[in-house]
């Protein structure tokens, strides 16, 4: 598309604006450059991009673009061998530090955005080069000491020799004051030197570098620091030769990282680039059209993006569908071209990758040309009036309109005779819509009221006029043709009553009518206007409940798999620490096999069937096998029973109560309730021989009592009565499980064990019996 287009629409401005959107000189660069694609993929591509970096403005975050400048002058230099200045490393430092925080910017996010993060995958951090720059540069451009050893020895050295000099001047001040014109100490061409009266000059002796204006005061090197102030000056010429080794050094690593810089520079150039499109959508508050190669063009509620949005009027318009040509009728009241212009820079702008002002859901058609013939072009310069200059731009654009054409003629036909201008605009029209491309032309001429209704895939249009108050609305009426109004504005301007109706009657019948139907249409329009515009209020207030609505769905969607995966952990933990509690039994156990006579592969098999647990039957599962074993008949000595919780085999060794039995597992014992255990089915079922039972009646009371969260009182007496049933039972060493707590029931448990005749010792457990938190009671 030609430069011409982009004035003739004000396009120009809209990159102005763009450019005032981006953060890097990068990316400005970028926007200078930016044209209208006639391509529907690099279209679609751009439109794309901007709404992923929009999608980052709606979740309220920013892109961290500062610090990043422009290194590619200073890339090219140190590539062919320059030496960069200071200022120059550091751009390079602070660029790749900004590459950086884009980068981790857009690792961060949680959307998935796929075109900025591949951009961003293409930025190399360099964080080595990047740390070296600030090793040697501070903040302010200037080389640091520990830039090299050397250097920080240099540097010492200077200190030295300028803190001799000062003391030798200080000291001449001091002792010969009346010589001086005042007591300080400056500089002159980088060597210390004192103001010395001119009288004085001779009585001072040495070096003169400068006088004063008057020529009353010479500024003097004394011959005592001449050779102090040579040595400092020696100093300070290595210092700049070590300063130039360590730029020299920087500037190769630079040129040697020249690849990757480089295409740092044009990605973080191109989010910006992109991250500015979307920050000027936002500002406009501007919807991603839908891109199509159809000719198809649909906005709702379209406003010039040119004009401030307290002013702007906002209008429907739609055209390639039903019909490929509008043709806006109306006296000259205003409000015609802004709406040629705002479709046609709504146009470039999509084309160019920019959101456009409208509502969601508007689409607009991929070009390759958009031609536009619009205003008073008179050209002084070629002596042409205002016709010949419209006559020129249309022949130059009727040369190459085609089918992927937009078209805008303002005023066409004008500045010529009526008639003859009206013909030559319809006989236009009907050329370039033989041609199949998009138009739209606006015309003040009559005639072409009816050109829209005897064309096929034309239709008429017109700006809305307020009569009360005498002002165009600005407001688009697609099918209805605009009206001249002259006799309403006549009345309202209040010219007699009786000169209209003598005018009213030199119209004709049909003219007469063709108005009444127009202001019939205007006023349907209007009518059905306001339906819609009710009907979208609805609509936008539902879709605004289903969102929240999805939204709160989601939530406890997600709540819900948050308290299953809790749910998950915490049964797994509660199985992991029975686990673990069976194994410290069995590590228990173990060591009192000698004394039971067990052999070591029974308690093998012993601990695999604790292992092998699970807990894996539904509950409706074990329901079932309850209710349908309440059926049988009541469990004996001696049944083969299924333990449902760990799905083990067992025997039944006795009946303690009505719900609970002794069960053998195994080479285990176990108490189980009757509403866990499932008689197996068998035709006969083999007694078997009850293991023998130790003296007493010692299956009954355990080797173990725990007493954590009882009263201090109801505690001991609990541990007292425990005590005499285990030696009842004939055990000779018990445990008693306390927990660590304030100790107060510790102190308890060791007090009844002291005092108790039947007992050798109490002593706290091992590590792995428990540690403080048990007593190892043992018997006599």
């Amino acid at each position: 598309m030609n430069e011409r287009i982009f004035h003739v629409l004000e396009f120009n401005k809209i990159i102005d604006q763009l450019r005032a959107h981006t953060a890097t000189s990068l990316g400005a660069e970028f926007v200078s450059q930016l044209t209208p694609s006639p391509e529907m993929e690099v279209v679609e591509q751009r439109q794309n991009e901007t709404d992923e970096a929009a999608q980052i403005i709606r979740i309220n975050e920013v892109i961290p673009l500062g610090g990043i400048v422009d290194i590619r002058a200073g890339l090219k230099r140190s590539e062919i061998g320059g030496v960069l200045n200071t200022h120059e490393c550091l751009d390079v430092a602070n660029t790749l530090y900004g590459g950086r925080l884009v980068k981790t910017f857009m690792d961060q996010l949680e959307d998935e955005l796929p075109i900025l993060q591949e951009i961003a995958d293409r930025i190399t951090p360099l964080r080595d080069l990047e740390q070296q720059i600030n090793r040697c540069i501070d903040d302010h451009g200037n080389v640091l000491d520990n830039a090299s050893a050397s250097l920080r020895g240099i540097r010492s050295s200077i200190r030295a020799s300028e803190g001799r000099v000062r003391e030798r001047l200080e000291n001449f001040t001091r002792t010969k004051g009346n010589l001086l014109s005042d007591s300080i100490i400056t500089i002159r061409n980088d060597r210390y030197v004192l103001p010395v009266k001119q009288e004085h000059r001779n009585a001072v002796g040495g070096v003169v570098h400068d006088q004063s204006a008057s020529g009353q005061t010479v500024f003097m090197e004394p011959k005592a620091v001449v050779e102090l102030n040579n040595k400092l000056q020696d100093s300070r010429l290595k210092e700049k030769q070590e300063i130039d080794i360590i730029l020299r050094g920087l500037s190769e690593k630079i040129a040697s990282q020249y690849a990757y810089l480089y295409e740092n520079v044009l990605s973080l150039a191109e989010i910006d680039f992109i991250y500015a499109r979307a920050k000027l959508g936002k500002e406009m508050n501007a919807a991603m059209p839908k891109i199509n190669d159809q000719g198809i063009i649909k906005m709702m509620q379209a406003r010039h993006p040119l004009i401030p949005a307290e002013e702007v009027v906002a209008n429907d318009i739609e055209i390639g569908e039903t019909y490929s040509t509008i043709v806006i009728t109306g006296p000259n009241t205003g409000g015609k071209t802004v709406i040629l212009k705002m479709v046609g820079l709504c146009v470039l702008m999509a084309q160019s990758g920019l959101q456009i002002p409208a509502y969601d859901g508007c689409e607009i058609a991929v070009f390759d040309q958009v031609y536009a013939d619009i205003g008073d072009e008179q050209s002084i310069e070629q002596n042409l009036s205002t016709f010949s200059s419209h006559m020129t731009n249309i022949v130059n654009i009727m040369e190459d309109v085609n089918d992927k054409s937009l078209v805008l003629f303002d005023e066409l036909g004008a500045g010529t005779d009526p008639q003859e201008g009206a013909a030559l605009a319809m006989s236009i029209l009907d050329e370039v819509l033989s041609r199949d491309a998009r138009i739209i032309a606006t015309t003040h001429y009559p005639e072409l009221k009816a050109y829209g209704y005897n064309r096929e895939n034309v239709t008429n249009a017109s700006v809305e006029f307020d009569i009360e108050t005498l002002q165009p609305t600005y407001r688009l009426l697609i099918g209805v043709p605009g009206r001249s109004n002259a006799f309403e504005i006549s009345t309202r301007l209040g010219l007699e009553k009786k000169i209209i109706e003598r005018a009213k009657t030199h119209i004709g019948i049909e003219s007469k009518q063709v108005e009444s139907m127009i202001q019939s249409l205007e006023e349907s329009k209007r009518s059905a206007e306001q339906d819609y515009e009710k009907s979208h209020a609805v609509l936008l207030e539902s879709e605004q409940l289903k969102k929240e609505i999805e939204d709160e769905w989601a939530a406890f969607d997600r709540k819900k798999e948050r308290l299953y995966t809790k749910a998950e952990e915490k049964a797994e933990k509660a199985l992991k620490n029975a686990r673990d509690e069976a194994e410290l039994i069995i590590e228990e156990i173990r060591k009192m096999k000698t004394k039971a006579g067990f052999k070591e592969h029974e308690w093998i098999d012993a601990k695999k069937m604790l292992t092998d647990a699970q807990p894996d039957l539904s509950t409706k599962q074990v329901e079932q096998a309850v209710s349908q074993d309440h059926m049988e008949k009541t469990l004996e000595k001696g049944d083969e029973v299924t333990v449902l919780s760990f799905n083990q085999t067992g025997i039944i060794l006795e009946q303690l109560d009505e719900s609970e039995y002794i069960v053998q597992v195994g080479n285990m014992r176990v108490n189980v309730k009757r509403s866990n255990l499932q008689l197996r089915k068998q035709e006969k079922q083999a007694k078997v021989k009850p293991v023998a039972m130790v003296k007493g009646s010692s299956e009954r009371v355990r080797t173990e009592i725990d007493i954590r969260g009882e009263r201090y009182q109801d505690a001991l007496s609990k541990v007292e009565k425990y005590i005499d049933d285990a030696l009842l039972a004939g055990h000779n060493q018990v445990t008693v499980i306390h927990g660590k707590g304030t100790g107060a029931l510790r102190k308890g448990v060791q007090n009844v064990a002291k005092n108790h005749p039947s007992i050798s010792e109490a002593n706290a457990g091992t590590q792995s019996e428990g540690g403080d938190g048990v007593t190892i009671i043992r018997f006599s």
